[in-house]
């Protein structure tokens, strides 16, 4: 997953870095607000996955005494940061300067240069987005593309394809208001697409916002997941009742499970018949039984262990995300 989220923000920065320094060379040379809007659309992009990036490389550090789960969740903390820098400077700069144009329109210079780099910022926006949901394909795995990418998806690789799909359609957007300018004359139709690009960045951005802020409080795992578990508990032999059961995402590939389980005393006690008569025969005094009952209480013990090995390896198994597990007996 981190190779894929890597390889995803990457293409994202490459692609955003070019068509950044395109559409500010063509709104210094047209004066048009939509193509101002889609610099700064192109630039909070690629700013805000410079900071996915770093998130990344943060989050590759090995777990410490500091920090005993990991620095996983580095990356939903560099995203959040990514999401305001959205909302500021791609939503508000954009707005206000949409909305400026709109109360005094002025002139529009040729349009020619601004629609042939906006048809190129399809086309290479429309290929990073391609490359962004591939990867969020793999990493789902089978699963639903639209449920894994609101609750599951790694956070960088959620945040390039909403990022990359409000940048396709703010591409087009744009083209429509410059159209509609070039038909009517009217510099409006251009401040209006601004204002609309501006609106849509808003709404990616606060929706990354919710995303990151959910998994930085720490949410329970998906239901079905977690159901799953529940049953692993419940049918295995030597459980006889699930206490409770607390589970939590504390990053995107990590899941951490806590369960307190009543055990069946007589299915543990059933491994040990043959060692308890073989001993039990040789019982003939007070300090006979306390012995036997010392060793006894060390094999429910390492019998006990056992069992719980068995039931994390089986939860492991089937879910690698749940690296931290903690079955206690109740």
């Amino acid at each position: 997953m981190q190779h894929t989220s890597f390889k995803a923000v990457s293409s994202a920065i490459v692609g955003n870095t070019f068509l950044t320094i395109a559409k500010l060379a063509v709104f210094l040379t047209t004066g048009s607000a939509a193509m101002l809007s889609e610099f700064f659309h192109s630039l909070a992009d690629t700013l805000n996955q410079v900071l996915l990036l770093v998130g990344l490389k943060r989050s590759e550090r090995r777990a410490d005494a500091d920090f005993p789960f990991g620095y996983g969740a580095e990356r939903h903390v560099w995203a959040l940061m990514s999401a305001v820098g959205i909302f500021f400077l791609g939503c508000g700069v954009t707005l206000y300067h949409g909305i400026h144009r709109l109360l005094h329109p002025g002139m529009l210079g040729n349009l020619t240069w601004a629609i042939g780099v906006l048809a190129l910022s399809l086309i290479v926006e429309g290929w990073v987005l391609i490359i962004a949901v591939r990867n969020v394909r793999i990493e789902a795995n089978g699963e639903p593309f639209m449920p894994y990418l609101r609750h599951e998806a790694d956070p960088t690789a959620a945040a390039v394809v909403l990022e990359d799909a409000a940048a396709c359609l703010g591409v087009i957007i744009a083209l429509g208001g410059i159209a509609l300018s070039y038909i009517t004359g009217s510099a409006r139709w251009d401040a209006v697409a601004s204002i609309l690009i501006g609106l849509l960045l808003g709404a990616v951005a606060l929706w990354l916002i919710m995303r990151n802020r959910h998994v930085l409080v720490g949410p329970a795992i998906p239901p079905q997941t977690r159901q799953r578990i529940r049953e692993i508990l419940a049918t295995h032999p030597a459980v006889e009742r699930i206490a409770f059961l607390r589970t939590r995402i504390v990053d995107s590939e990590t899941y951490r499970v806590a369960a307190e389980i009543d055990f069946a005393g007589d299915v543990l006690a059933s491994k040990l018949e043959d060692s308890l008569r073989s001993e039990y025969e040789a019982i003939s005094s007070w300090e006979d039984f306390r012995a036997f009952a010392a060793r006894y209480a060390d094999q429910v013990v390492d019998v006990l262990g056992d069992e719980i090995d068995v039931i994390e390896d089986k939860i492991r198994k089937e879910f690698p995300k749940a690296r931290y597990l903690d079955i206690e007996a109740d």
